[in-house]
């Protein structure tokens, strides 16, 4: 096989792979709206942590095993478990309060908000194209919200899903700056994962619910679900060049659209499609500039 020909195969592996995480991404999110805010989050949080650390055992294994758990940054990765650990609690309430579409997109803002914490956090720099896709995102947001018309629960809800994205921004730059360190993803991963069950074990114990045999198996599947979608990701970046690879994270907003209307009917309006729409624009526009200035998220 020639060299092109195995460029071209590990690029179709890798965008399926990533495809495949959106999806197993967006069945999670199922499970976690058909819990129905019947269990608390915490406990979510907790079985979610502890039913993907199976799979992700298989991760460290092919890695290295037991020894990349070895970490120089201890508190690196509890900040960065507190930031993760914010965006994950606050797009789980989300996904009980509004249409699955419109958290996906919502935790789009993601990147905007990096965009702009990396200024005071990372010394970059943010010139005028890139600041102005963060403002026309946001505008993006306001079509969607409309706080002009309602500031209901749903716009509360929303309000709390954009929180989470700032947290997920911050826990962004926490690996950025431990991948700069020398620490590897795998070990970034781990952590996690166990900060992420412990530190929910504590606060779920106090208000325990048992769940019943249908929420065991909606909680194992957040789980699995979420640890299987953590290795797509994996194999895709691994196998994939970033600039080929990020844009296809996007179809999430297809699969949970597609989801959210198999099994609730939900169907965003034409003002939600339009904020949606925008959203993803910016994101993707931002994505391309900083592939083209050479910055590494």
């Amino acid at each position: 096989m020639s060299p092109p020909d195995t460029l071209q195969t590990q690029r179709r592996r890798a965008i399926l792979c990533v495809l495949a995480a959106a999806v197993t991404y967006a069945l999670a999110a199922v499970c976690v709206k058909a819990l129905d805010g019947r269990i608390p989050l915490a406990q979510v949080v907790l079985f979610r942590s502890l039913f993907a650390l199976p799979v992700l055992v298989v991760l460290l294994m092919r890695a290295g095993g037991w020894p990349m758990l070895r970490t120089k940054n201890p508190m690196g990765h509890f900040w960065r478990a507190i930031w993760g650990l914010v965006g994950m609690v606050t797009v789980y309430y989300g996904y009980t309060r509004l249409p699955l579409a419109n958290v996906t997109a919502l935790g789009f803002t993601m990147p905007l908000f990096l965009t702009l914490l990396s200024v005071p956090l990372l010394g970059e720099k943010v010139g005028v194209r890139r600041f102005s896709a963060v403002l026309v995102g946001f505008g993006g947001v306001l079509l969607m919200l409309r706080p002009w018309e309602t500031l209901g629960e749903d716009w509360l809800a929303s309000g709390i899903v954009l929180l989470g994205a700032v947290g997920w921004a911050l826990a962004m730059i926490s690996i950025r700056r431990m991948g700069e360190s020398g620490e590897p993803g795998v070990t970034i991963v781990m952590w996690f994962a166990l900060y992420c069950a412990a530190m929910s074990l504590v606060v779920a114990v106090p208000g325990w619910v048992w769940p019943s045999a249908l929420q065991w198996l909606l909680l194992a599947g957040v789980g699995a679900v979420s640890g299987v979608a953590q290795l797509f990701m994996t194999a895709a970046y691994r196998s994939g060049d970033t600039t080929v690879v990020a844009p296809f994270e996007y179809s999430g907003i297809i699969w949970t659209a597609a989801l959210g209307f198999l099994f609730w009917g939900e169907v965003p309006d034409a003002r939600d499609a339009a904020g949606m729409a925008v959203l993803v624009a910016c994101g993707l526009y931002i994505w391309h500039r900083e592939t083209r200035l050479g910055l590494k998220r």
